[in-house]
C-alpha cells in the first residue's frame, strides 16, 4: 500500500533533522553515546610538544601562540584539529609511536591542516552537502506523488544522500592529501625526515580489516588510503632528508615522555612488564619509579628518582617528579628542595611553578607564603583562565592576612566557574577595600563583567 503524504512528510523531516545536525555549528558529524574526556597537564610532555610542533607551525606560516594544544588521557592513537586553532593530541599517539618521527609526522599533518584553513571550509562543505542532498529528496518527493509509488521516494532519497555524502567524503579525501603534501615540505624545509610519516601510515593501513570499534580514532578521523602511503614513500624516495637525524635531544626526550606516560597511565603491573629490571635505560627506570610511587613505595621511589638525578642533575622534570613524590607522599619540607630547583630550571614552566608555590602554602610561613604568591603570579602570566591557580592564589593571600587581594583572587575563580553572583559580590568586596590602583581598577572590571546586563544570554 503506498504510503499516504503525511508518512512521506515524515520520513523526509526525519532526514532533514539528521543533515541539520550533521551541519550545526559545535557537533561532531558522528554522534555516539557520551564518553568522558579526560585532559592532563604535564609539563614535560607540553615542553616536548611544542619544542616539536613550534618549529612546525613557524614554517607553515603559523603563530604558535595562536594555536591551543590540549592533551586527551586516551590510549588509542589519534590527533585531530578543530575550529580555532586547537590542536587535540591523545596520549595513545605518544604511547604509542615507535620513535619520535612518528609523532613528529603526525603534527606537520595536523599542522597543513590548519595552515590550509581546513576547518574552515568544511562546515561550507558540509552544508552544501545537505542542499545538494535536500534538493535529490525533494525532487524524489515530486516523482514519487506523481508516480504514486513509495519506492520511488525512497530510492530517491537514497541516492541524494549517497550522491551528496560520496562528494563531502571525497572533499575529506583531498584534504588528507593536501595535508600530507604540506607536511613533507614543512618537514624538508626543517630538514628533518619524512620517515615517520611512512611507518604510521603503515601501521594504521593494517586496520582497514579491523571492524569499525577496533579502528583507532585516527583511522576513522583521516581517511586512509594505499595513494596516501605511496605518496609518502615516493615522496622520501626522493628527499635528501630521508635518514636525517632528528635535532639533538629529541630522541632521548621523546623516550622519557612516552615512557613517564606509560608510568602513570598504565596499570604498575603493565609498566613493569613494559619494561623490566633487565632494562636498564633511563626511560625503563624513569617509569619503574612511577610505578612504585602510584604503588605507595615512596622511600624506593624516592631511592630510584635520586639515582636517576645523580645522571641527570640538571632535569627540570626529574627534580620536579621528586618534589611531586615527596609532597604527595606527606613529606613537604623535603620536597620543596627539589621543586625549587626545578622552578629555577625551567622559569617559563607555568605547572611547575604552580606545584612550587603549593608546596609554598603547605608549610605556610609568611617568607615561604610571599614566595608563593611571586611564583603564582608567574604562573598567572601564562595559566590565567584557571580557576584552580586563583584559588591558592586567595589561599596564600588569606594567610599572610591580605584579605582584600584574596577577595580579589577569589572573584576571579567564581567568574571563571561561571558564578557571577559570587564574583559580583567578591568584587565588590575587594573593590570597597583596595586602595587605588590596578588592582581595585580590576575589582570593578570583574564587577562590571559579572554584571547581569553583560553576562552572555543563554
Amino acid at each position: 500500500m503506498a504510503p499516504n503524504t503525511a508518512t512521506k512528510l515524515v520520513v523526509i523531516l526525519v532526514v532533514l533533522a539528521f543533515l541539520v545536525a550533521l551541519v550545526a555549528p559545535g557537533r561532531a558529524v558522528a554522534q555516539s553515546a557520551p564518553q568522558r574526556i579526560v585532559t592532563i597537564r604535564d609539563a614535560e610532555t607540553e615542553n616536548l610538544v611544542r619544542r616539536l610542533s613550534h618549529p612546525l607551525f613557524r614554517t607553515a606560516g603559523v603563530d604558535p601562540g595562536l594555536v591551543r594544544i590540549t592533551l586527551i588521557q586516551n590510549r588509542a592513537i589519534n590527533a585531530f584539529v578543530s575550529t580555532g586553532n586547537r590542536l587535540f593530541i591523545h596520549t595513545g599517539l605518544i604511547q604509542q609511536s615507535g620513535t619520535v618521527r612518528e609523532l613528529v609526522g603526525v603534527l606537520a599533518h595536523e599542522t597543513g591542516h590548519i595552515a590550509g584553513g581546513h576547518l574552515a571550509r568544511l562546515p561550507e562543505e558540509m552544508r552544501a552537502a545537505m542542499l545538494r542532498s535536500v534538493a535529490a529528496m525533494l525532487l524524489g518527493g515530486v516523482a514519487a506523488a506523481a508516480s504514486g509509488q513509495s519506492g520511488a521516494l525512497a530510492a530517491g532519497m537514497l541516492g541524494g544522500q549517497a550522491s551528496a555524502m560520496g562528494e563531502f567524503y571525497a572533499f575529506t579525501r583531498s584534504q588528507e592529501q593536501s595535508a600530507d603534501q604540506a607536511a613533507v615540505t614543512y618537514l624538508d624545509r626543517l630538514g628533518w625526515s619524512s620517515r615517520g610519516m611512512e611507518a604510521l601510515l603503515e601501521k594504521l593501513l593494517d586496520q582497514e580489516l579491523l571492524v569499525v570499534g577496533r579502528q583507532d580514532p585516527y583511522f576513522r578521523t583521516h581517511p586512509l588510503s594505499r595513494d596516501r602511503l605511496e605518496f609518502a614513500r615516493e615522496h622520501i624516495a626522493r628527499s635528501r632528508f630521508a635518514d636525517a637525524p632528528m635535532p639533538p635531544g629529541f630522541d632521548s626526550a621523546f623516550a622519557m615522555v612516552r615512557a613517564k606516560l606509560d608510568g602513570f597511565i598504565d596499570a604498575p603491573a603493565s609498566t613493569w612488564r613494559r619494561y623490566p629490571p633487565s632494562d636498564t635505560s633511563a626511560p625503563a627506570r624513569y617509569a619503574r619509579t612511577i610505578a612504585q610511587f602510584r604503588s605507595g613505595r615512596i622511600p624506593l621511589a624516592v631511592q630510584m628518582i635520586d639515582g636517576l638525578l645523580a645522571e641527570d642533575p640538571n632535569s627540570p622534570w626529574l627534580n620536579e617528579l621528586k618534589g611531586q613524590i615527596l609532597f604527595e607522599g606527606h613529606r613537604p619540607a623535603e620536597a620543596l628542595a627539589p621543586y625549587a630547583r626545578a622552578s629555577r630550571l625551567a622559569p617559563d614552566e607555568p605547572l611547575i611553578r604552580l606545584s612550587y608555590a603549593r608546596v609554598l602554602i603547605e608549610l605556610g610561613q609568611p617568607a615561604q607564603l610571599r614566595q608563593a604568591v611571586a611564583e603564582l603570579e608567574a604562573t598567572l602570566a601564562r595559566e590565567r583562565e584557571s580557576p584552580f591557580v586563583w584559588r591558592q592564589m586567595a589561599i596564600a593571600q588569606g594567610r599572610l592576612g591580605n584579605l582584600p587581594q584574596a577577595d580579589l583572587a577569589l572573584a576571579e575563580e567564581a567568574l571563571l566557574l561561571g558564578n557571577a553572583r559570587t564574583a559580583r559580590l567578591l568584587a565588590r568586596r575587594a573593590e570597597e577595600a583596595l586602595p587605588a590602583g590596578p588592582q581595585r581598577l580590576r575589582a570593578q572590571d570583574l564587577r562590571n563583567a559579572a554584571a547581569p546586563e553583560n553576562l552572555p544570554s543563554r
